[in-house]
């Protein structure tokens, strides 16, 4: 597989951001799952809190700032692109998060893209079902990475609000 096509935007300064290759290696640990196109292409676009909150109000109905919010492309009938979609990643909740459960600011950025790139890809966790095995499945890329389980402490799941409170946005 070769690797994706990754559009990396920065719209914040701060440090400690992932580096466009970070972002590779965790987009093609995630698609390596999947049959994709080779050619698959992703924008990852890294957020301050207002434009966060502001993307979370208008799609979610949720008016406060997000770890992850994704994007999944709906290619019109007839149409074939190799777009999966955007994913949307707020920096100062995700050091915030990473902060608070003691996990490396790196380790929580790489959940946060497999966890929105699984959305892309058509997985999601409202159900307890959905929520075990996307869980499961985002357990197993991250420690082919090398990263400890996510959802190690305080038992918490993909579905509880302050783990990963994402959900596909819909317009």
């Amino acid at each position: 597989m070769s690797l994706p096509r990754v559009d990396r935007q920065v719209a914040i300064k701060a440090e400690g951001l992932p580096t466009q290759e970070d972002l590779e290696a965790w987009v093609t640990a995630v698609l390596v799952h999947h049959e994709v196109a080779d050619d698959s292409e992703l924008t990852v676009r890294l957020v301050d809190a207002e434009e966060s909150r502001q993307l979370n109000r208008d799609y979610r109905g949720r008016d406060r700032p997000t770890n992850v919010l994704s994007f999944p492309f709906e290619c019109p009938p007839g149409v074939e692109l190799p777009l999966l979609g955007d994913l949307v990643i707020c920096h100062p909740v995700v050091e915030e998060e990473a902060a608070e459960q003691d996990k490396a600011r790196r380790d929580h950025y790489a959940h946060m893209v497999v966890h929105g790139t699984l959305h892309l890809l058509g997985h999601d966790h409202i159900e307890d079902d959905e929520a075990e095995a996307m869980e499961a499945l985002e357990r197993e890329i991250l420690a082919g990475l090398g990263i400890d389980d996510p959802y190690r402490e305080a038992g918490s799941t993909a579905r509880d609000d302050d783990a990963t409170e994402d959900e596909r946005p819909h317009p």
